[in-house]
């Protein structure tokens, strides 16, 4: 079987320019004695946005890794996709994301479910886990419940797997399994069950993605009570080791953080339940890298600035287009964007001031940013214009890029230090 290794990062690239950039980020960590696999994701959303093929991101990994001689594991994931999606990634992609949140909720038969419920109901009417103080009180009722919200998310992901098998071959591709777009958080309870029912399916999942509590916002930092985050995570990682041996599920299955870019203030806590358990960890980022290029191209001032104002004002204009595919992960004050008169006089510094995620700077406006991170379509829209600046000045953006992966995510996450 295709192992993922403990430690892995996921790295999105709108426009598959910065594989090289983002590598470099790795290679740094691993000098420092941490060796983490890149993972370049790209979802079919993306994908449609941009217009552009899963190839391309296969195409970026590859170079990078040939550019910078690593010789490690690195993965290429056909990020979030569903039965509708999966066939374009097919060739190019050797970790799949199964994104099942949008059939939580929907029914399975209820011949289904009472099986289900028949054979994971615990007898003693409890649930203990090793390593939580406190046993989860179980009743049929309770399984029930879970079933009736989960067991068709589970089947839906097992006819995804199945599909990807079929076409590419038995342990040749690394398994995730993903709920977390949606509303409502997933319970370290819930969350056995879950397993239960993807083990059922005979899924060989090596990642799981839940809906942890609090917000996860696309390019900004956590929203929510960290020690509630905290505890949650250290429960799950418990829970998934022992459902590893009781559903026989992959040793090496760990916790996916998704939207995991930018959350600061969440990093020592998961760094100190990754050590606390030896567990592993996946996080995924995405449209930081995107971020830093805009920043980067406003940074070098001239064209640069210019396409960045021009594709925050027209992102601006086209707002509820842009934000609705990304309503459940964004949270932006309207009252608190700039208007396009407001930044048309801005330097190169008020702007990158603004947009940098750094909140120790008083000019940060976290609006701003989240409103730029779905605002890459225009980006795309721009064509050759766009793409002919990052290359022009591709000396900023990847510093950027680097820095940005390395110093604010890679370093606290594996090294431990803020």
């Amino acid at each position: 079987m295709l192992v993922l290794p403990r430690f892995s990062v996921g790295v999105g690239d709108r426009f598959a320019r910065q594989g090289k950039a983002q590598l470099e980020a790795f290679v740094k960590l691993k000098t420092q004695g941490v060796n983490v696999s890149p993972v370049w994701n790209k979802s079919f959303r993306e994908h449609s946005i941009i217009h552009s093929e899963p190839v391309s991101t296969r195409v970026e990994a590859d170079a990078a890794v040939k550019a910078l001689g690593w010789k490690d594991p690195f993965f290429v994931d056909a990020d979030h996709i569903g039965q509708k999606t999966v066939d374009g990634f097919i060739a190019a992609a050797d970790f799949y994301t199964l994104d099942v949140a949008d059939f939580i909720g929907k029914p399975s038969t209820e011949s289904e479910i009472q099986a289900f419920v028949a054979k994971h109901t615990p007898a003693s009417g409890s649930l203990v886990i090793p390593g939580i103080a406190h046993g989860f009180s179980v009743t049929k009722a309770q399984v029930e419940a879970v079933a009736k919200k989960y067991l068709f998310a589970a089947q839906e992901a097992g006819r995804i797997y199945r599909r990807i098998e079929a076409a590419k071959g038995k342990g040749s591709f690394v398994t995730e399994v993903s709920m977390d777009e949606t509303d409502q958080p997933q319970t370290p309870l819930d969350l056995w069950f879950i397993l239960a029912a993807l083990a059922d399916e005979g899924i060989p999942l090596q990642t799981i993605a839940p809906k942890f509590s609090g917000r996860f916002n696309k390019g900004v930092d956590f929203v929510g009570d960290v020690a509630v985050f905290e505890k949650e995570f250290n429960e799950d990682i418990l829970v998934i080791a022992q459902a590893v041996k009781q559903f026989g599920l992959p040793a090496n299955l760990k916790l996916s953080v998704h939207s995991g870019s930018d959350k600061f203030s969440i990093y020592g806590a998961i760094r100190q339940a990754v050590d606390r358990h030896h567990a592993g960890l996946h996080l995924k980022t995405a449209g930081t890298t995107w971020l830093e290029e805009i920043t980067g191209l406003a940074e070098a001032g001239g064209e640069g600035l210019a396409i960045a104002k021009e594709v925050y004002t027209k992102a601006l204009g086209r707002y509820d287009e842009l934000a609705a595919p990304y309503a459940t992960v964004i949270d932006i004050d309207p009252k608190k964007l700039p208007s396009a008169a407001e930044i048309a006089p801005w330097t190169s510094q008020q702007f990158v001031d603004a947009l940098a995620h750094d909140q120790k700077n008083p000019h940060f406006n976290p609006s701003f940013r989240q409103l730029l991170h779905v605002g890459y379509k225009v980006a795309a829209e721009l064509g050759a214009r766009y793409l002919d600046a990052l290359e022009v000045h591709q000396a900023v953006v990847g510093r950027r890029v680097t820095n940005n992966l390395y110093t604010k995510h890679l370093v606290p996450l594996f090294l431990g230090r803020p």
